[in-house]
């Protein structure tokens, strides 16, 4: 049993008061927090950490990625909505190979351990290779596998195959993998697909990460096709039965914000692909005011840039109350709230910069020590992933530049 005393830390508690601890203690027993503020006084530690000057807090949740896309960075920064997603520029299965997916995740992980983030909700590919990076680096991770199905039938891993998947990786890795099934979204599967993915989702006792009403283009054409908007259509078909990450919502009624309250949704958002691509977003205040769940992620790094959580904390306070005209809006230590507890409910974990974190623990392990990485091979990670990108950034740039300017 492993015990470690932090001592004279300055410590943000996140707690229902708000504290700010100074010179303060924290004690820990294997993987859990056994006092915070005054370790007992009969507490006899393996290894004291003296944490004068700098400061404590809750790691940050990451509750939305594409972490294979840290590969092409920036790629998608300059384009438009509707040709990211409907021209499909972004890659697929038939372009990224499983060792493709291994290394971009890998490349994530070096980048989300730096900025101190301990877990993230992942939904692209391949993601038993996703998850061998998740056993390798000690962090935490919930791991959706990206599904596609309409009339033309299913693209991509089906229905059968994601169960497998779900199965052999739950409660993996020392229980710091969970899995979900990954529907892409209202528009690019069909009712059937859905009704079928969330029986699935039920039966395994596992949730839904989904990308719902990105746009009001989106939402008129469900209702156009629908005769509903994208919320209440995956309300009909079973899908907010189970825990749902709905990514985005940035087109929402009245009556799509209740059902999403009733249904005790996630909304995830990602404030900084918002602002570089151009992107709407959805009404956190008014989210926040009905009672809705609201975390933050990154996007991928294709669409938003990098990984930095404390970077999308402070981005949403800016965004939100820039829009709103009101500088209450996310008040106090609600911003960081949403990136470090909100993602770790959300996620079912309950537990300055990137250039300011220093070290990272999670699981009562530690993944960085004084800056220097303790999990990964981050140089071997590197060239491998500026090999592999290099060479899909040269397959994927043509395709996006023939289309001229948006």
């Amino acid at each position: 049993m492993a015990k470690i005393l932090i001592r004279h830390a300055d410590i943000i508690t996140l707690d229902e008061a708000g504290r700010v601890l100074r010179a303060a203690d924290v004690a820990i027993v294997d993987e859990f927090i056994v006092a915070v503020g005054e370790a007992p006084a009969d507490f006899a530690p393996d290894e004291v950490i003296d944490a004068r000057g700098r400061i404590l807090m809750p790691a940050f949740y990451n509750a939305h990625t594409h972490s294979a896309l840290a590969l092409l960075r920036g790629l998608g920064g300059d384009l438009s909505l509707d040709r990211w997603l409907n021209e499909r520029i972004w890659p697929r299965e038939s372009v990224l190979t499983g060792d493709d997916v291994y290394w971009g995740a890998a490349l994530a992980a070096v980048e989300m351990i730096r900025s101190g983030t301990a877990a993230f909700a992942d939904h692209y590919f391949y993601m038993d290779r996703v998850a061998q990076v998740v056993s390798e680096s000690g962090l935490r991770a919930s791991l959706a596998w990206c599904t596609f199905g309409g009339p033309e039938g299913e693209i991509g891993a089906d229905l059968p195959a994601v169960a497998r998947f779900v199965e052999e990786w739950q409660g993996a890795a020392g229980g710091r993998i969970r899995t979900l099934l990954g529907p892409h979204s209202p528009y690019t599967c069909s009712p059937m697909f859905l009704a079928r993915t969330a029986a699935v989702a039920a039966r395994l006792g596992a949730g839904i990460h989904i990308h719902v009403a990105e746009s009001a283009d989106q939402d008129a054409l469900s209702q156009t096709i629908h005769g509903v908007s994208p919320v209440k259509l995956l309300d009909q078909n079973g899908v907010f039965d189970v825990p749902v990450l709905a990514v985005h919502a940035a087109a929402l009624s009245p009556t799509d914000i209740e059902i999403l309250a009733a249904r005790q949704v996630t909304v995830v958002q990602c404030p900084s692909a918002y602002m570089r691509a151009g992107m709407p977003f959805a009404p956190v205040s008014r989210l926040l005011d009905a009672g809705v769940r609201v975390a933050l992620g990154t996007e991928s790094a294709a669409l938003g840039g990098r990984l930095d959580m404390l970077r999308e904390a402070r981005q949403a306070l800016l965004l939100h109350r820039y829009v709103s005209g009101d500088a209450t809006t996310l008040p106090g230590d609600q911003a960081l709230r949403l990136a470090t507890q909100a993602g770790a409910q959300a996620l079912d974990f309950f537990a300055g910069g990137a250039i300011d974190v220093t070290d990272l623990l999670v699981a009562g392990r530690w993944l960085m020590r004084d800056r220097a990485l303790l999990t990964l091979d981050e140089e071997r990670i590197l060239y491998e992933a500026t090999r592999r990108g290099l060479a899909l950034a040269a397959a994927a740039a043509p395709a996006a530049l023939s289309r001229g300017p948006v």
